[in-house]
């Protein structure tokens, strides 16, 4: 195991819930991605090790504002990415 895979950002995982419940059915993969991307780079990183430590450790209220954060940045990022698409 690379010292890599030892860590994740707790975004990523609220980003792909996020961009889910979002999907539209013409929603292609790229698409997705692309907003995926976009919305990643406009929030802030939280690196953790272990996802329990981080939940035990992260009160109700910045959850709450994390997911809020993450909402806005995925509709912000859909309409960008929409709105600067090619047609290929």
């Amino acid at each position: 195991m690379s010292l890599l895979d030892a860590i994740d950002n707790f975004y990523e995982h609220l980003v792909v819930e996020a961009v889910e419940k979002t999907r539209d059915p013409g929603d292609g993969q790229d698409f997705l991605v692309d907003v995926m991307c976009v919305a990643l780079n406009r929030l802030p990183t939280r690196y953790y090790r272990h996802s329990v430590d981080l939940m035990f450790y992260m009160a109700d209220p910045e959850y709450q504002q994390m997911l809020k954060a993450v909402e806005e940045a995925v509709a912000g990022a859909r309409e960008f990415v929409q709105a600067h698409r090619r047609d290929m």
